[in-house]
């Protein structure tokens, strides 16, 4: 039975998606150990749900899993990231796990790419956007799952409610921010409007005001990296400021916008362990295709939506929102 959390095939590109079922018996891997490296920090709403479900997949598998924290999302500069990445690669050599997970772009690009590019470690790494040829993956001893959003499936939706063509982009500025827009360009052919890169919750309030008059709809993307960020004032700001249609790639972020079809980390984390549990058997990093996440759930938010004029929800969307990320603390 298909539930009111309905998960949507994004057919974003036209790739094949690995299926990876593993029959595992219970502590069949017992003495092995994952060591599980994330470029953030705990409280990343959504890399800790690739955490928790590389965890989760693992357990009772008698495998021992750590996971450790790059804090690369707050701590910005190329010194950070650089010496972050130097004490991963001392806890590995210390950990000796018989094999690695990684997420995100800043682990990929300040650890497997200079360290253990096809070294006999094995690495399986998710969350890279848009393109893991830039670290020039796959390698011998790397696969993984290349992470890509429904954003055209997004902007269709928000054209139902929208009174013009015009496209706004808000999002933190980032590195990660900076290279969805040009994907979402060489993908997809979108050329925004206005594009709003802000570094503070008081931009992101102006920025989101100024966009209710410069377009006709808005795609809010990513906010974690703003350490200031309001989630109760931005939700009073969004449901009672709104005029136009505002879509999100984000299932908490819902609370701030109309529409979204929200990837799900435990779509990469389940697809990563797995994966590692096949190298575990004997299988090949390079005998494992890159894989691209297809999974989402559709959402709508009703208080929005009666602000709008529209008093009624999408077929099959859940309007129950994941929390938004705990505080963060510097």
């Amino acid at each position: 039975m298909m539930t009111p959390a309905i998960r949507v095939i994004l057919m974003l590109v036209t790739i094949g998606h690995l299926a990876m079922s593993v029959s595992v018996a219970a502590g069949s891997y017992t003495g092995k150990k994952i060591l599980h490296i994330d470029s953030y920090h705990r409280g990343n709403t959504w890399n800790d749900g690739i955490a928790d479900a590389v965890g989760e997949t693992l357990r009772d598998t008698g495998v021992e899993f750590k996971v450790i924290h790059l804090d690369t999302k707050r701590n910005k500069s190329k010194e950070f990231k650089e010496a972050a990445a130097l004490k991963a690669k001392a806890i590995i050599e210390e950990f000796q796990p018989d094999l690695v997970t990684a997420s995100d772009d800043n682990a990929s690009k300040y650890l497997i790419m200079p360290y253990y590019k096809d070294a006999e470690l094995p690495f399986v790494f998710c969350g890279v956007n848009w393109d893991a040829s830039v670290y020039g993956f796959p390698y011998k001893n790397v696969t993984g799952m290349v992470e890509v959003s429904p954003i055209p499936q997004i902007i269709r939706l928000l054209k139902q409610y929208a009174k013009g063509g015009r496209i706004g982009y808000l999002a933190e500025d980032t590195h990660t921010k900076r290279k969805e827009l040009e994907y979402h360009s060489k993908l997809f052919d979108i050329e925004y409007d206005s594009i709003y890169l802000v570094k503070s919750f008081e931009e992101w309030r102006r920025s989101f005001l100024k966009a209710q008059e410069e377009v006709d709809m808005l795609m809010l993307m990513g906010v974690a990296a703003l350490t200031d960020w309001n989630h109760e004032e931005a939700k009073v700001l969004a449901e009672q400021n709104s005029k136009i249609p505002v879509g999100t790639d984000f299932g908490w972020l819902m609370h701030y916008a109309l529409i979204g079809v929200g990837k799900l980390p435990d779509e990469q984390g389940r697809w990563v362990a797995s994966a590692a549990l096949k190298i575990l058997d004997n299988v090949s990093p390079s005998e494992i295709p890159l894989a691209y996440n297809k999974e989402g759930k559709l959402y709508f938010n009703p208080r929005i939506g009666a602000r709008l004029g529209i008093d009624k929800t999408l077929p099959m969307a859940t309007t129950e929102f994941p929390a938004p990320p705990l505080k963060l603390v510097q």
